[in-house]
Order: structure tokens, then C-alpha cells, then sequence
């Protein structure tokens, strides 16, 4: 029988394992907002490995510097440095952890998935993922890179 504290400590060890790292991003104009943490998961190392078929989770924690009724998000896949748009299954930020309306002041858990479909290219790329107000504005704005594989 494994004693009491070496089983807490190996059942907390098990957790922290399990948790997602913080990304290193590249804030690209958060206005209305500021980012705290990036997370996607599974993303054990960068660039993130983007298997084809997989869908990821996103979680990002902000602050919100303004009042919004609502937000919408827009992803990216940036190539060669052209902006080309990555379909998400809910762009609706209210529909995706946020608690609407956005009070100014106040954090807030994003999430949402990143479905990588298996037509995709095996390709190099800054994935940049943008979340709106209701006025456009950008609540925040990251980047990272990944790369697409099968």
C-alpha cells in the first residue's frame, strides 16, 4: 500500500501533467482588452503539432476594457503574410464561454475548438485567432505558429 502523502503527491503530479501549458503568443491588437493566458490543447510544444481530423480546444483568459453586448470571433490561417479565413464551428463569443453582456473590468474564459480538417495542406503557418466587440473593436488578437500535419 502506497502511504497517504506519496499518493497525494503522485495524484497531484498526475494533474499538473494533465493541465495545458501556457502558450507564448504574439498579442496583434488587443484594443478593448488584455490577454492574460493562451491555451491549446493538446499543444505539449511549439510550433503546435496540428494533426488533420483533430479538433483542439482554446482557451483564453482576458480582461475586457469596455462594455460590449456581445463578441464575435474571426481565426486566420496567415500565409506568406496573407490573412486567410479559418472556418470555427461558433464565432459567437457569447455562445462560447463568455458571459454576455462583456462588463468593462471584468476576466473572462474564451473557449472554443479548432477543427483541422483532413483536406488541409501539410503546411507551416501563424494561426491568428481575433475576438470582436459589438463595435468591431478588438477585444484581443493572438498569434501562434503551427504547423499542419497528417
Amino acid at each position: 500500500m502506497v502511504p497517504l502523502p506519496l499518493g497525494l503527491l503522485l495524484a497531484l503530479g498526475a494533474a499538473t501533467i494533465a493541465l495545458a501549458e501556457p502558450l507564448h503568443f504574439v498579442d496583434c491588437g488587443s484594443i478593448d482588452g488584455s490577454i492574460q493566458e493562451v491555451n491549446v490543447n493538446p499543444c505539449p510544444t511549439q510550433p503546435c503539432l496540428l494533426h488533420k481530423g483533430t479538433s483542439y480546444s482554446v482557451n483564453v483568459t482576458f480582461a475586457s476594457k469596455i462594455k460590449s453586448q456581445g463578441s464575435k470571433a474571426r481565426v486566420y490561417g496567415e500565409i506568406l503574410h496573407v490573412d486567410v479565413p479559418f472556418p470555427i464551428p461558433e464565432p459567437d463569443g457569447c455562445k462560447s464561454g463568455i458571459q454576455c453582456p462583456i462588463e468593462k473590468g471584468h476576466s473572462y474564459s474564451y473557449l472554443n475548438k479548432l477543427p483541422v480538417k483532413s483536406e488541409y495542406p501539410s503546411i507551416k503557418l501563424i494561426v491568428k485567432w481575433e475576438l470582436v466587440d459589438d463595435q468591431d473593436q478588438m477585444l484581443f488578437c493572438w498569434k501562434i505558429p503551427v504547423q499542419i500535419t497528417s
